[in-house]
């Protein structure tokens, strides 16, 4: 995949993205020249004449990108199929980005809480809090999206709830070391 990234592609059909930093809807007309700024987490942040915008994986056919190359991404998944719940759980939220910063949520130190509670079922329900870099982020809707997505994936769980916090306030001492090296910052 990087070989499409940091070149101009032509859009193959219009497609349905979501607006960076607004985290508004928008469609992107068939045509349309974008430019791969980021693929990580199975989304793709893309640069156009308006702005940044995010195309979901399951839209990766318009960028003219083969939906096969996720085989890997897959591979990882199953890889931790036999995992404690808790790691599943962990692992899926380090799939998360903020499609800004080429650090998943986990290792930026938006994950304030996750809990993992017995739900009457038999299986798990999963209660995360997490913040965002910034309170006026119009994406944080979006990412919580994506994290409650990512964990209910997971085999054995019934519900996951992410609430988006605001307490305490994230600061720059919260990524860890990992992110700080992704970032440049060690």
């Amino acid at each position: 995949m990087t070989t499409y990234m940091h070149q101009e592609i032509i859009l193959e059909r219009e497609v349905e993205a979501v607006q960076i930093p607004s985290g508004d809807s928008i469609t992107l007309p068939q045509g349309t020249p974008v430019m791969i700024t980021q693929t990580l987490g199975g989304t793709y942040t893309v640069a156009t004449q308006a702005g940044l915008a995010r195309i979901s994986s399951k839209d990766v056919d318009a960028l003219g990108i083969d939906p096969n190359e996720q085989a890997e991404k897959t591979a990882q998944s199953e890889a931790l199929k036999d995992a404690p719940l808790e790691d599943q759980v962990w692992a899926a939220l380090k799939e998360v980005y903020d499609p800004e910063i080429p650090v998943d949520i986990v290792n930026l130190g938006l994950v304030y809480d996750c809990i993992l509670e017995e739900a009457d079922s038999g299986k798990t329900k999963v209660n995360v809090k997490m913040t965002l870099t910034a309170p006026g982020c119009g994406m944080g809707p979006v990412i919580a999206a994506d994290a409650q997505s990512r964990i209910m994936t997971i085999d054995g769980i019934e519900d996951a709830s992410v609430d988006l916090v605001w307490d305490p306030v994230w600061n720059q001492d919260m990524i860890t070391e990992e992110g700080r090296m992704k970032l440049g910052m060690v």
